[in-house]
C-alpha cells in the first residue's frame, strides 16, 4: 500500500530524471499517476465519490475546486492556499498545499528547461503585482521564485493595482542602453495593457531577450485575438516571435506547460508552436461527454494528469478545448457556452448531488 512518503519520494524521482537529462518512461508516469490517484481517493470524499469508466482514473473537475475543499490533510496543516484570479466566475477555485516543495521542484525544472535554456541567470521584467501583494495567486508565488531562481536583478512594473507604464520604459530603456538581454514575464492581459498605453513607443531589446505571457486571452474588460497580440508585442519590443512563448498554468494544477518555440530556436529546430506537457505530467484531450480520449488531432476538452499534484488530486479535468499537435498540445480557449456535459456529471457526482 503505498503511503505518502513513498508517493513523494517517486515523484521527486521522476522529475529529478528529466533534470538529470534521462529518459522519463510513460509507463512509469502513467503507474504513478494510477498509484496516486488510488491513494487520494480513499483521503479526499470528493474524489473518492467518482466511478471508474475505462482504463484509467477518473479526473475531477476544476469546478469542484470552487465548492469544495479538495486536500488529502487537514485544513491546520494548509502550508499555503492559493486561489484563481475569478475572472470567468463568482466563485474562486481554492487549492491547499501541505507543503510547496513539489511545486516549486516542478516549477524550477520546466522553467529551467523552456524559459531559460540557454542562461543561469537574466534581468527580469515582470508585469504583475509582487508576492506580498497577492499572497493567494500562484501566479506572484511562482514568479518570486524565478525572481530568486533566474533573475540577476528584478523589477516589478505594477503599482498600486495597475501597469506602471512610466517604470516600464525605464526599464526597458535601461535594458537597451546597456545591451543587456532582458526577459519580460507577465499575463496576457498586463501585455494588453501595455500595448494600450504605451503609445506609439517601440524598443529594440537585445538578442536574448523573451517575453513570458501567461493566462487567458479573456479578460473583465474585453476578448483579444492571440496571434494579434503576438504580432504587436513583437513590433513593441522587438522581439522575434519565437522568443515570445505562452506559460500555461492553473491553480489546480503545481506544474505547468510552455511553448516549445523558445527552445527550439535555441536548439536549432523548427515545429509548430505548441505546449510541451513536461514528461511527469500527462495532457489529454477527451470527448466532452464520455471524458475518453479522442482520436488523433480532432479537438476535446483538455484533462491533465499532473504528479505534482501530491496533496489534493492528480488527474483534473478542465474544460478548455485542446488539440494534439505534433509532441505537444494546443489550447484552443475554454469551450463556449454550458459546461461540458461530461464534466457536469462528474461534479455532481463527486459534490454528492443526486
Amino acid at each position: 500500500m503505498s503511503t505518502r512518503a513513498t508517493l513523494r519520494g517517486r515523484i521527486e524521482r521522476l522529475i529529478s530524471s528529466f533534470e538529470a537529462g534521462e529518459r522519463v518512461e510513460a509507463a512509469a508516469r502513467d503507474q504513478l499517476i494510477e498509484d496516486l490517484a488510488a491513494w487520494q481517493a480513499t483521503r479526499i470524499s470528493e474524489y473518492g465519490r467518482l466511478q471508474r469508466h475505462g482504463a484509467w482514473p477518473p479526473a475531477l473537475p476544476t469546478d469542484v475546486f470552487r465548492f469544495r475543499r479538495i486536500a488529502a490533510h487537514p485544513e491546520v496543516e494548509d502550508r499555503r492556499v492559493f486561489r484563481s484570479s475569478g475572472t470567468t466566475s463568482s466563485e474562486r477555485s481554492v487549492h491547499a498545499y501541505r507543503d510547496l516543495g513539489l511545486y516549486d521542484f516542478a516549477a524550477r525544472v520546466a522553467a529551467r528547461h523552456m524559459l531559460f535554456p540557454d542562461v543561469e541567470r537574466m534581468r527580469l521584467v515582470i508585469l504583475a503585482p509582487r508576492e506580498d501583494e497577492a499572497p493567494d495567486s500562484s501566479l506572484e508565488y511562482m514568479l518570486a521564485r524565478f525572481a530568486q531562481w533566474f533573475g540577476t536583478e528584478c523589477t516589478w512594473v505594477w503599482r498600486h493595482g495597475a501597469l506602471d507604464l512610466e517604470l516600464l520604459t525605464e526599464q526597458l530603456r535601461s535594458a537597451e542602453a546597456s545591451e543587456e538581454p532582458v526577459a519580460v514575464l507577465g499575463t496576457s492581459f498586463a501585455f494588453v495593457h501595455a500595448e494600450d498605453g504605451l503609445g506609439r513607443q517601440q524598443f529594440e531589446l537585445q538578442p536574448g531577450s523573451r517575453l513570458m505571457q501567461t493566462g487567458g486571452y479573456k479578460g473583465r474588460s474585453r476578448e483579444v485575438d492571440p496571434e494579434a497580440l503576438l504580432t504587436a508585442i513583437s513590433t513593441r519590443y522587438g522581439v522575434a516571435a519565437p522568443w515570445i512563448i505562452n506559460e500555461f498554468g492553473a491553480t489546480e494544477l503545481s506544474s505547468q506547460m510552455y511553448d516549445t518555440t523558445l527552445r527550439e530556436a535555441i536548439d536549432g529546430s523548427v515545429g509548430p508552436r505548441r505546449l510541451w506537457v513536461p514528461p511527469w505530467m500527462r495532457a489529454t484531450p477527451v470527448d466532452p461527454d464520455t471524458l475518453q480520449p479522442v482520436k488523433g488531432e480532432a479537438i476535446g476538452i483538455l484533462r491533465i494528469d499532473d504528479t505534482a499534484n501530491l496533496d489534493s488530486v492528480c488527474c483534473i479535468q478542465t474544460s478548455d478545448l485542446a488539440k494534439r499537435l505534433d509532441d505537444g498540445i494546443v489550447v484552443l480557449g475554454r469551450a463556449p457556452g454550458a459546461t461540458p456535459r461530461g464534466c457536469s456529471l462528474a461534479a455532481d457526482q463527486a459534490l454528492g448531488a443526486r
